[in-house]
C-alpha cells in the first residue's frame, strides 16, 4: 500500500454518509411551511364552513394579494444577504402619486406610469444608499419608510383620494380563468420569479453573493449590481401592489399598506428564509402567503380582536426565525 493510499483512509473514514433523500425532503422549511399549512386550513375548516368553499378562500386572498406579491422579491432580496423594509411605505407614495396626478387632470396611462417610475426611483434610491455608500441596510430602509411615508402625507393631506375611473376600480372582482385577478398577478410572479431564482445563473448568484459576499466578488460576480437591481425591483412590485390597493379600496390614503412591513418579512421567514441571507425559495414564500391567509382569516371568523392578532403574527415571525435557524443548522451538521 502506497503512502498516499494510507493518507486517504482516515478521511474515508471520517467522511460523514450521505443523508438519504426521504430525510432531506422531510426537514426542508417548505416542508414544514406546507405542514403548517394544511394544519391552518383543517383548523379554520372547524372554525367556520366557508374556508370548505374555494371561492372565499380566493376571495380572502385578494387582501393580502399585494402584501404577498411585494414579499416575493423580499425574498430574493434577504437571500441576497439584504432586506427592505420600506416596501409599504413605497407602495403608499407611488398610490398617492398616481391618485394626486389624476386629480390634477393627468391622463389615466401617464398617472400609472409616473406611479411605477416613482417606485423604481425609490428602489433606486434604496440600493444607492445601501451599495454605493455601504451602509446597513436595515437602518437605511427604516430611514426611507418614515420618508417615503411623510412625503405621501404631504403630498395627498390627510384626506382619502378617490372618484377614479370604473375600469380602474375593483380589480379583485375581476376573474381570469375564475380565478380573481390580483391571485393571478401573484401566481404568475410566483413562477416567473421562482424560474428566475431556481433556473437561471443570475439566481444561483444571489444565493452566492448571500452565503459569502466577498467570495462571489473574488469569483467574478457583480455584487453591487445585482443587489442594486434586487432593490430596484423592490421599489418596481411596490408600486404595482399600491396600484393594485387603490384599485381594490377604490380610495387612497397617506397610511395606505400601513404595518404591512411585518405581513411581508413574515411571510418570507415562515416560508423557510433564512434572515442571514444565502437560503430560501420563492415557493417557500408562496406556501406562506396561503398560510398566513388561513391565519389571519381564520382569527378574524373566530372574533379575535386585531391586537391580539397582531400579538400572534409577531410570535409567528419570532417562531419562524427560530426554526429556520434550528433547520439549517441542523442540515450542517
Amino acid at each position: 500500500m502506497s503512502a498516499e493510499d494510507v493518507r486517504t483512509i482516515p478521511m474515508q473514514q471520517d467522511a460523514a454518509p450521505p443523508r438519504p433523500r426521504r430525510q432531506v425532503i422531510l426537514i426542508r422549511p417548505e416542508v414544514m411551511t406546507l405542514l403548517l399549512l394544511l394544519i391552518a386550513f383543517v383548523a379554520a375548516s372547524l372554525l367556520s364552513p366557508f374556508f370548505l368553499d374555494a371561492n372565499y378562500i380566493l376571495d380572502s386572498f385578494t387582501y393580502y394579494a399585494e402584501f404577498s406579491l411585494v414579499a416575493l422579491v423580499l425574498t430574493m432580496v434577504i437571500i441576497s444577504g439584504e432586506i427592505d423594509l420600506s416596501a409599504a411605505a413605497m407602495m403608499s407614495l407611488s398610490a398617492c402619486l398616481f391618485a394626486v396626478a389624476y386629480q390634477a387632470g393627468v391622463p389615466m396611462p401617464l398617472c400609472i406610469a409616473i406611479s411605477l417610475a416613482s417606485g423604481l426611483a425609490m428602489g433606486l434610491f434604496n440600493g444607492l444608499l445601501v451599495i454605493g455608500l455601504q451602509l446597513p441596510s436595515i437602518i437605511v430602509t427604516i430611514g426611507t419608510l418614515i420618508m417615503f411615508r411623510g412625503f405621501a402625507q404631504v403630498i395627498a393631506g390627510d384626506k382619502s383620494i378617490s372618484k377614479f375611473p370604473d375600469w380602474f376600480v375593483g380589480v379583485n372582482y375581476r376573474d381570469v380563468l375564475g380565478l380573481p385577478v390580483p391571485v393571478v398577478i401573484f401566481i404568475v410572479a410566483a413562477i416567473i420569479l421562482g424560474l428566475l431564482q431556481g433556473t437561471t445563473i443570475f439566481g444561483r448568484q444571489i444565493y452566492q453573493i448571500g452565503t459569502n459576499e466577498v467570495a462571489a466578488r473574488h469569483a467574478g460576480i457583480r455584487t453591487k449590481s445585482i443587489k442594486l437591481g434586487l432593490f430596484v425591483m423592490m421599489g418596481f412590485a411596490a408600486s404595482i401592489a399600491g396600484l393594485l390597493t387603490a384599485s381594490r379600496l377604490a380610495s387612497v390614503r397617506y397610511d395606505l399598506g400601513l404595518g404591512g412591513e411585518l405581513q411581508m418579512v413574515l411571510m418570507a421567514m415562515l416560508g423557510g428564509t433564512y434572515i442571514f441571507g444565502g437560503r430560501g425559495t420563492i415557493l417557500g414564500t408562496f406556501l406562506a402567503a396561503w398560510l398566513l391567509v388561513i391565519i389571519a382569516t381564520g382569527m378574524t371568523v373566530a372574533n379575535i380582536q386585531a391586537n391580539v392578532q397582531l400579538t400572534v403574527m409577531g410570535l409567528l415571525l419570532i417562531v419562524s426565525i427560530i426554526a429556520t435557524n434550528a433547520i439549517y443548522s441542523r442540515t450542517q451538521r
